[in-house]
C-alpha cells in the first residue's frame, strides 16, 4: 500500500495531495480481514447456490470495474476468477489455497450494468493440488463472457 501512496502523492496537487499524505494504510491481516484486491474486484458479488465443489452467484457489472472502451476489463474479470476459483477450493481450515496457475479465455465483452452469472466448479484434488472452472456468462444473453481454469495448492494439506 506504501508504493500506491507514493503514486498518488506523486500525481497529485492542492487539496488531493493533503488528502493522500493524511491516509491510514495500516498493514493487511491475511485470513482476519478481506485486502484491497478482494474488496475492490468482488464487492457485489451475490451468492445464489453454494455446495460441496460449487458455487454459483451473480453480479453486475458496476462502473468501477469498466476501462475506456465501456467494457469489463479483463483484469476485473480475472480477479473474478481468481476469487471464486480460490472460494470454490476452499475446505473449511484456515490455510491458504495458492495459486499455481490461471488460464483464462476472454470470449465476449461484458458492459456497464450487464447482469453477470458465474458457475465455479472444483474440478477435483489430489494431494494440496485444486483444480476449478470458472464459467463467467452474460445472464440475460446467455453469451459466454469468459471461461477460467485456476490451479490452486495448499502445502498444508500435504503435511
Amino acid at each position: 500500500m506504501e508504493k500506491a501512496r507514493e503514486f498518488l502523492e506523486k500525481y497529485t496537487t492542492g487539496e488531493a495531495a493533503d488528502e493522500v499524505s493524511r491516509l491510514s494504510l495500516p498493514p493487511h491481516r491475511p485470513l482476519a480481514e478481506s485486502s484491497f484486491y478482494e474488496c475492490f474486484g468482488g464487492r457485489g458479488v451475490r451468492l445464489e447456490v453454494l455446495r460441496p465443489d460449487l458455487i454459483s452467484s451473480s453480479f453486475r457489472v458496476p462502473p468501477r470495474l469498466v476501462g475506456g472502451d465501456g467494457n469489463l476489463t479483463m483484469g476485473a474479470i480475472s480477479t473474478l476468477v481468481d476469487l471464486l476459483g480460490a472460494a470454490v477450493a476452499y475446505q473449511g481450515d484456515d490455510s491458504w489455497n495458492l495459486s499455481a496457475d490461471m488460464s483464462i479465455s476472454y470470449i465476449s465483452p461484458a458492459k456497464l450494468d450487464d447482469e453477470l452469472e458465474i458457475l465455479a466448479r472444483c474440478l477435483g484434488r489430489r494431494g494440496g493440488y485444486s483444480g476449478t472452472h470458472v464459467l463467467v456468462r452474460n445472464k440475460i444473453t446467455g453469451a459466454v463472457v469468459a471461461e477460467g481454469r485456476h490451479s490452486l495448492f495448499n502445502a498444508r494439506s500435504n503435511l
